[in-house]
């Protein structure tokens, strides 16, 4: 018989499913990966096969034109779409099954089953509602390796609806400005829009050329994100009193200047640190995270009950520690290449 959990091995570019030799998020090009979602930091072109919902499939087309022609015309990529609450079988014995991590459209988790054992990979994930993706769902299992991106006790994100308020409260206090809003292309973007129009604000919200094609892919995916325009097609007096969402290197680019007096917004988890918004000169900083702030990092351990936990991605010393004060068995992992892209 082999160990416990001798099939899970964590590598520096992923993890590895040695039975089925397979690999969740891998940093390089393999034969066959799961990947969890679309972030450049998880997902990757050049696999020989990548598992994935269709969502995520989708975004990596878009990302990483992974089913583009080869020299000789061929597509050397095989796509594998799985839908959440769908089992596979890896090979080797080892299932896998996706269940929504409410990170960003498409999002997983991968629960893997071999030899009696349950292992849960959350990718990265929130708990908060968001009108642009499905619900992180609570998986009993063995090992929980969770991400830590805000795992600080400092980092305790505010509820969306009063960052909103900020957010139309400075349009509504400069009519003749506009918002300008720093936000990543895939997942905050969307979410900040999709929030803006539960919010009420159904104006037209300008977009920067980059943001269209994401955000006309979730509109392809059922995300409602109402009536958006691109700044190239207007004129400054057109956009006065109005909001507008750009990649967060725009924020202070020439491109900026086209626009009626921009009040410069940022959407990120990381405003909450106030020398990251001073030093990128915004003015307007809105406290927006896709990742679990703290509380919700140590409330899902406590509901999933691992008999592991094991943390990767962002400040595993703070958890390691919450978790071995509880009493809680954990290890952090020391995986390259995770980035705050999506943040």
């Amino acid at each position: 018989m082999s160990a416990p959990f001798s099939w899970i091995r964590p590598e520096p570019w992923g993890v590895h499913i040695v039975p089925a030799d397979v690999w969740i998020d891998p940093g390089r090009a393999v034969d066959k990966a799961l990947v969890t979602h679309g972030h450049a930091d998880h997902a990757r072109g050049g696999h020989g096969e990548t598992v994935a919902t269709p969502e995520t499939l989708a975004i990596m087309e878009l990302r990483y034109r992974t089913g583009a022609e080869d020299d000789a015309g061929d597509i050397p990529h095989k796509a594998i779409p799985v839908a959440y609450g769908e089992t596979i079988r890896l090979g080797g014995g080892v299932d896998a099954t996706y269940i929504p991590a409410g990170h960003v459209l498409g999002s997983a988790q991968i629960l893997l089953e071999h030899a009696g054992e349950r292992v849960v990979i959350t990718g990265d994930y929130k708990r908060r509602a968001d009108p642009t993706c499905a619900p992180f769902e609570v998986t009993p299992c063995d090992i929980f390796i969770t991400e830590a991106t805000f795992g600080l006790p400092v980092f305790t994100h505010p509820p969306i609806e009063e960052e909103m308020g900020k957010l139309l409260a400075a349009l509504s206090t400069n009519p003749e400005a506009c918002v300008l809003v720093g936000a990543y292309a895939l997942g905050k973007a969307q979410r900040v829009i999709a929030e803006l129009r539960l919010a009420g604000h159904h104006d037209p919200i300008y977009l920067h050329g980059a943001m269209e094609k994401m955000c006309r892919l979730y509109e392809e995916h059922g995300v409602d994100l109402g009536d958006l325009r691109l700044v190239s097609d207007h004129t400054k007096d057109d956009m006065r009193g109005a909001i507008i969402i750009a990649p967060p290197s725009a924020l202070n680019d020439r491109w900026s200047r086209r626009l009626p007096d921009p009040i410069t917004a940022m959407a990120s988890g990381w405003m909450r640190v106030r020398g990251r918004a001073r030093q990128r000169g915004v003015e307007l900083p809105l406290v927006i995270s896709d990742h679990a702030d703290w509380n919700e990092l140590t409330q899902t351990i406590e509901e999933v009950n691992p008999a592991e936990t094991w943390i990767t991605h962002g400040r595993e010393e703070a958890l390691l520690r919450w978790c071995e004060l509880g009493q809680r068995k954990a290890r952090a992992l020391a995986l390259v290449g995770r980035e705050d892209e999506d943040e």
